[in-house]
């Protein structure tokens, strides 16, 4: 009886953690299609946004425009680099952001030394 349990409870297993792996599960394997500059720059524009609603930038990046968006070779492959300067900010190594974003326009990082 034992064996049987275990039996039943190893199948619940394997099929509940393949019923997660469905097509809506958030990835995609597929080709990426690939977003303009500008769409860089919005996109990047409203993470930015979003950080500083979170409270994660202070509030005086919700005043800056990007100034550069540009596609660099990166481990994985192509990605764009979207770059905030922001002199209000008084620590200089953290005037500029930088917002790396897939080809598609996922959003990958962000971080102040452009790496």
């Amino acid at each position: 009886m034992r064996r049987i349990f275990i039996c039943l409870l190893t199948l619940l297993a394997f099929t509940a953690t393949t019923a997660f792996a469905g097509s809506g599960s958030g990835h995609s394997h597929g080709p990426v299609t690939p977003i303009s500059e500008d769409q860089a720059l919005e996109k990047a524009t409203s993470h930015v946004q979003n950080f500083v609603k979170k409270g994660k930038l202070d509030s005086s990046w919700s005043e800056v425009r990007p100034t550069a968006g540009v596609k660099k070779q990166a481990k994985l492959g192509q990605e764009w680099v979207v770059t905030f300067d922001n002199p209000k900010v008084e620590d200089k190594e953290k005037q500029t952001l930088y917002v790396f974003l897939n080809l598609g326009g996922e959003y990958i990082a962000a971080n102040y030394s452009g790496k």
